[in-house]
């Protein structure tokens, strides 16, 4: 459900569960998202912050009053999952990672021999025009040189059935729960810890220093 801030100050009286936006300790019955992956909000706009502080200070906040947090969008491996629970989320929303499955909405596109599914952002030309421009406040604009994007048109590698992707992020959590001696999800909250890493052990958490010539299932450069 997304309700803008605007109309949410007006609207006390109705019983609104989830409000998908990035919140102070004055707005605390939300969930959390950050513009990611395909939106282009914080270069176009200046505003936002990395997804896991995001998530660690809206859980901070929606503790005080027992609200769950859903950590939405930046899910690039199944390796993230654990992170955003450890972070403060009770769930996670993923969009990226499932726009290339069978299921998926988009079109289907054959480029260069390679079989891919249309993505856009509902913050792209083509969303806005489409009845999502309300949410940028942009609802009375339909023309595209009228519209201010906050998020891109593209296409992402074909993927294959849902249930094939969402077996590998359920054993990728899994292992990362294994590594951190959680038998459930609310011990890997409760006891989850974050270290900081360089860049240079970003790199290093990779594969390197050779050439990939067959892909994982669960895996992909980017």
């Amino acid at each position: 459900m997304y309700v803008p801030v605007m109309d949410i100050r007006w609207e006390e009286d109705q019983d609104l569960d989830v409000f998908n936006i990035e919140v102070d300790e004055d707005h605390t019955y939300v969930a959390n998202r950050v513009a990611v992956h395909n939106c282009t909000t914080r270069v176009v706009s200046g505003a936002g912050m990395p997804q896991i502080t995001a998530v660690m200070d809206c859980a901070r906040v929606a503790e005080r009053f027992g609200v769950p947090i859903i950590a939405d969008g930046g899910i690039k491996y199944s390796g993230d999952l654990p992170k955003a629970l450890v972070a403060g989320g009770y769930s996670v929303m993923i969009g990226s990672l499932f726009a290339g499955t069978e299921e998926s909405p988009g079109e289907t596109i054959l480029y260069e021999g390679r079989s891919y599914k249309s993505y856009r952002g509902m913050g792209s030309i083509g969303a806005m025009q489409q009845g999502s421009g309300d949410r940028y406040f942009q609802s009375s604009h339909k023309e595209a040189r009228k519209l201010v994007a906050e998020g891109i048109e593209g296409m992402v590698p074909f993927k294959g059935p849902l249930s094939d992707t969402v077996f590998q992020l359920v054993g990728g959590l899994r292992a990362g729960m294994g590594y951190a001696g959680a038998k459930d999800i609310e011990a890997l909250r409760r006891d989850g810890r974050f270290i900081r890493v360089t860049m240079a052990s970003l790199i290093e958490s990779h594969p390197h220093d050779v050439t990939i010539t067959k892909e994982a299932p669960n895996y992909e450069r980017r």
